[in-house]
């Protein structure tokens, strides 16, 4: 484990209880939903747990756990996110991260120019966009071929081309 990598990693949040018998209705926040699939393990407050079964609902998946037996039970964990260990993290293909691994980067221009570090992700059907902190304020960069023109985990930095309009 490399030391910027978190020890666990969220996957979900649990919304609410989801009938009597302990269920639970968990937004699911993974590019992999086969996580939730019956005997997973998880983690809930940094105790593992073990799902029992999964059905999905309106994009949501409802789950009930080993330890979870009823609506009191279930009550305890709303709002709790829902973790993996970070030796279950898929690998990914090459050229492609983990929000986790992007958070915190530098982001230099092709000019050499430091622009800031990354704080934050928004995940959006077409391409993400970094919220980039920098003594002039938020940028917002669009994760695009034609802006982000390389990532090095290793050295901790992200290099962008600025296109027109991008800084104004």
């Amino acid at each position: 484990m490399k030391s910027s990598e978190p020890e666990f990693i969220t996957i979900g949040k649990i919304l609410a209880p989801w009938g009597i018998k302990g269920k639970l209705k968990v937004k699911v926040v993974t590019d992999f939903p086969q996580r939730f699939t019956p005997c997973s393990k998880i983690y809930i407050k940094r105790q593992p747990m073990t799902i029992d079964s999964t059905h999905w609902h309106k994009g949501k998946a409802i789950i009930k756990l080993n330890t979870i037996d009823c609506i009191e039970e279930a009550q305890r964990l709303n709002e709790q996110p829902v973790e993996i260990h970070h030796s279950q993290l898929e690998p990914l293909p090459e050229g492609q991260y983990y929000h986790f691994q992007l958070i915190g980067l530098e982001v230099w221009t092709t000019q050499g120019v430091l622009l800031g570090n990354i704080t934050e992700i928004l995940a959006a059907a077409s391409n993400d966009t970094y919220i980039i902190s920098s003594a002039k304020g938020e940028i917002l960069i669009p994760a695009i071929e034609d802006v982000v023109k390389s990532i090095d985990i290793n050295k901790g930095r992200i290099t962008i081309e600025v296109i027109e309009g991008l800084l104004t």
